[in-house]
């Protein structure tokens, strides 16, 4: 899992999955990090950082956001789509807008992100990782999920369609199928803006087969696995990682 002398550009890097893995890439080596979120990333790590404000709905940001990269680093070995959004409605109440934003943020920008670091690692010849985190809604989703399951099973066929045209590329596409991660922001919009009350995710995390949700720090270590040299020649493959095996019986 050594990612020594790679530059990665990880989105959502504020805060949960992308801010674990900011850590984790800087542990395992990595000598350059570009850092981009909605808010400030604040980020003390001991490898060469950047940060870059970007709102992922602008079809303008991935641009702009390699561009950043290739300003300081002059180069991109790795990409992490951690970025998303979701909202609670199911296909009878969402509405155009609302899945537009989902989409926007969740697969059209993971696409053009993916387009711009592709066509630098190709323009130098030079073989690269890229690692979308997805979700476990992309093999069906919860019924108020519907916007957003759509945005994770289009990612989801992103990465396997990438793989498959950048295999001879030497630059390897992969995903994570994410189920309940632990976060701050996962607590905020169950306590707080679904109104359940404070305790509530802690109680749901008790009923968990290991009797706690998965931790950003170890969708973090699975990241840095795909990115690295240790998980080639994995292409195209979306891990599930969560505690319940997809398809089976409840």
């Amino acid at each position: 899992m050594d990612l020594t002398g790679k530059i990665i550009v990880v989105t959502g890097a504020a805060r949960g999955i992308g801010a674990a893995l900011a850590a984790e890439a800087a542990s395992r080596g990595a000598a350059g990090l570009l850092l981009t979120d909605l808010d400030p990333v604040d980020a003390d790590l001991p490898v060469a950082t950047a940060t870059i404000e970007a709102d992922l709905s602008d079809p303008s940001a991935p641009a702009t956001i390699v561009r950043a990269a290739r300003d300081w680093f002059g180069r991109i070995d790795g990409l992490v789509n951690a970025a998303g959004i979701t909202t609670r409605n199911s296909v009878a109440e969402a509405d155009a807008a609302i899945f537009d934003r989902v989409m926007a943020v969740n697969a059209r920008a993971p696409f053009l992100l993916m387009s711009a670091v592709i066509a630098d690692m190709t323009g130098r010849g030079a073989p690269g990782a890229i690692v979308n985190i997805q979700s476990m809604n992309a093999h069906c989703g919860a019924p108020d999920l519907a916007a957003y399951a759509a945005s994770k099973g289009a990612l989801q066929t992103l990465t396997k369609n990438a793989a498959n045209a950048h295999v001879t590329d030497r630059i390897r596409v992969n995903g994570i199928n994410l189920g309940w991660v632990a976060t701050e922001t996962e607590r905020r919009l169950h306590e707080e803006t679904l109104g359940r009350g404070e305790g509530w995710l802690d109680e749901q995390a008790a009923i968990q087969p290991l009797g706690r949700f998965v931790t950003a720090e170890e969708a973090a270590r699975l990241a840095s696995f795909l990115l690295s040299d240790a998980s080639v020649p994995m292409t195209g493959v979306s891990v599930d990682l969560e505690q319940w095996v997809a398809g089976a019986p409840p």
